[in-house]
């Protein structure tokens, strides 16, 4: 049994050019150092002596300056190419973490994050238009898969030691976050070379295709993907908040928490991908949809540690349903000559909920801690459906 597992979870892996694991790698580089963000609301409360509400609309500005570092990012890697944009953005990004770890002043940091923003999160349309132009499409899901492991990767080793720093001193986080940003970087401009992939760059690059602002059934997409977003946010707002307040676990606590998410995932979720290959994308996230939603949803039937590991765990398998497949199937709707954009709309529905989440949540949880998980609840009532209806259209589509 053992040995048929660890043949499976090896040809979960197989198949992809060596460029696909390069941009993973650089993505594990990244992550690793990910830690200001998921600390930041806790960083502005527990270390400057914010209140909720004021730190909430102070990672707002990170939010509305990611909407135009996501669309940008898009927009960008068509017509200057994905590895510049990468590499641009992560250079600047990492003298942005150092600069903000000495700001004070709430107008201050609110200007320094939405510039931030937009410079970071211009990254990820890029790399995702990257992997995309790199990937043979019967192995979109696969890439994309392993592209999620890297950062999940990072993620069990980002937020643990970042909640270890933030005992002692939240500057290190800064710091830390922008030397792994350098690192990724220069890890990217010597060994990325998409024309070294399977595919190569060339492939269909002057072909326009559907413009993605006249794809009705992408934009029902994005919204969902938006009210997903909105939900999937709090994990950086009120859920460490929660956590701290009603769970009562310290900073190292919580990101033992988000290590065990990550280890889930580098675990299972290739071989999970790689064995609902075959089945309909849009089914695969309405079951994720399902289990995200209800993840969170249940936090306020118990407060004891073990109940918190028992939450992530469910939405962690959630999150491994859903989080692969969006990209696969927004990927799919777009040609090589608009794949930057159609990624850089993807990116840009997250980063408006990341805008609207930190406000939103925030604002919620001071009426009422536990009223952020009963919307939780609703969105498991309207997201899994929607999915549903496009399972639905698609299957009608191809018997008709």
């Amino acid at each position: 049994m053992s040995r048929k597992f660890f043949s499976a979870y090896l040809n979960a892996y197989r198949g992809l050019s060596p460029q696909v694991w390069i941009l993973a790698l650089a993505m594990l580089i990244n992550r690793a150092g990910g830690m200001v963000l998921f600390f930041l609301t806790l960083y502005l409360t527990a270390d400057l002596g914010y209140d909720v509400r004021t730190a909430g609309f102070l990672v707002s500005g990170y939010g509305l300056g990611s909407i135009g570092g996501a669309f940008l990012g898009g927009w960008l890697s068509d017509r200057l190419g994905a590895p510049r944009v990468m590499i641009f953005s992560l250079v600047v990004s990492a003298g942005g973490y150092v600069w903000l770890a000495y700001l004070t002043q709430p107008m201050a940091i609110a200007i320094a994050l939405f510039f931030l923003a937009i410079i970071a999160e211009g990254f990820r349309p890029a790399n995702s238009s990257a992997l995309a132009q790199i990937t043979e499409p019967a192995r979109l899901g696969q890439a994309f898969a392993l592209n999620r492991l890297a950062i999940n990767l990072g993620v069990s080793i980002g937020p643990a030691l970042g909640g270890f720093l933030a005992v002692r001193d939240y500057h290190l986080l800064f710091w830390v976050d922008g030397l792994t940003c350098l690192a990724a970087a220069l890890f990217l401009y010597l060994f990325f070379h998409p024309e070294k992939a399977a595919l190569p760059t060339s492939t269909g690059a002057d072909t326009p295709g559907r413009s993605p602002f006249r794809d009705g059934e992408l934009w029902f997409i994005l919204l969902l993907t938006f009210m997903n977003g909105l939900m999937f946010n709090q994990l950086f707002n009120t859920w460490p908040l929660y956590l701290k307040d009603i769970f009562r676990l310290e900073e190292d606590y919580i990101g033992l928490l988000l290590t065990v998410n990550g280890l889930i995932i580098v675990l299972t979720e290739m071989p999970l991908v790689h064995a609902m290959r075959t089945r309909s994308p849009f089914m695969i996230i309405f079951w994720g949809e399902i289990l995200l939603f209800a993840g969170f949803a249940i936090l306020p039937l118990n407060t004891v540690t073990w109940y918190a590991f028992f939450s992530v765990a469910i939405w962690t398998v959630g999150e491994m349903l859903v989080f692969p497949m969006l990209p696969t199937v927004i990927s799919g709707r777009a040609s090589a000559g608009n794949r930057g954009t159609y990624m850089g709309l993807f990116s840009f529905s997250f980063a408006l909920a990341f805008a609207i989440g930190p406000i939103l949540g925030p604002w919620i949880y001071a009426r009422n801690p536990h009223e952020v998980w009963f919307w939780a609840a609703a969105g498991a009532l309207i997201c899994p459906p929607g999915f549903a209806y496009l399972s639905y259209r698609h299957r009608l589509a191809r018997s008709s």
